[in-house]
């Protein structure tokens, strides 16, 4: 018989499938349905906000068709968003079908971290340390099940993506996401554990609930965290939390720096001491 013949199937035997059909994804316009009802909610600004998250390093020019299936919405709510965004500034399109973001939106970013407490304090605080140290530093935030770069000085490129203020990267597998993990309220905690979706990004990432929870731990235990290779290979990082008057983790501290260059030992050795300093300096401002 050849290799491509189809076998005959018995009548008396149903076909069983071999995994369950993955389920409808959930764009960003769907994420709105859970506020309809809601007279607050001004719809048209969520979707102006939808179409302008849609735009990434990946993506850095769509066209209008393009954004409504990345988005969710509709062609003529996208028509209407960039209509409002371009006439605002804020987009335009060179050839009038491939949109872009404008030089305009960094306004908003820079809205935030001058009237951020915590951006506009970290800043000088870490180009005095790299200027010292000749390392690179940052300071981020929690956002969902992200951390979020509010401050960051970069002596030398250690990560093949380009790293900024405002930048997004998981939580679970870098050092900075596992100190603000870590200190999170248990409830908290356990609702982030029972949702994320833990990704491989190297052969290093810890992609078991359980393992991730005995590291948390390790890290309130130890007072730091140290990620080695986890999120991409090369990379190890040094992070340390930043606490509020109240005595609450707001936010982390951290160096990151090319694995062969800086051991775990010289990390702990030589630069945990003056992060915990710089972070407390930084806890000055949040009093």
């Amino acid at each position: 018989m050849s290799l491509t013949a189809r076998q005959p199937i018995l009548p008396t035997v149903p076909p069983v499938p071999s995994a369950v059909p993955p389920g409808p994804k959930v764009t960003p316009a769907a994420a709105l349905d859970a506020y309809t009802g809601d007279p607050n909610f001004m719809t048209s600004l969520a979707r102006g906000l939808v179409v302008i998250q849609a735009f990434t390093q990946q993506s850095p020019q769509m066209t209008i068709s393009q954004l409504s299936i990345k988005t969710g919405l509709s062609r003529a709510a996208v028509r209407r968003c960039l209509y409002t965004l371009t006439k605002l500034g804020f987009a335009g399109a060179e050839d009038g079908s491939r949109y872009s973001l404008r030089p305009r939106m960094l306004s908003l970013s820079h809205t935030y971290t001058t009237s951020n407490t915590l951006s506009s304090a970290a800043q000088p605080i870490l180009e005095r340390m790299s200027a010292a140290l000749r390392e690179s530093f940052s300071v981020a935030t929690l956002d969902g099940e992200d951390i979020v770069y509010i401050a960051r000085t970069q002596v030398n490129r250690v990560m093949a993506v380009d790293l900024h203020i405002g930048s997004r990267l998981p939580a679970y597998c870098t050092s900075m996401g596992r100190i603000l993990l870590a200190y999170l309220p248990a409830e908290q905690l356990e609702q982030y554990l029972s949702k994320v979706n833990l990704v491989p990004h190297t052969t290093r990432t810890i992609t078991s609930v359980e393992k991730l929870r005995l590291a948390l731990r390790n890290i309130r235990r130890n007072g730091y965290a140290i990620c080695d290779q986890e999120y991409e290979v090369g990379l190890r990082s040094l992070a340390v939390p930043v606490y509020s008057s109240s005595g609450r983790v707001v936010a982390t501290l951290n160096l990151s720096g090319n694995a062969p260059r800086l051991s775990v030992l010289e990390m702990q050795s030589r630069f945990l001491a003056p992060l915990r300093n710089a972070a407390s300096e930084l806890s000055v401002f949040l009093n």
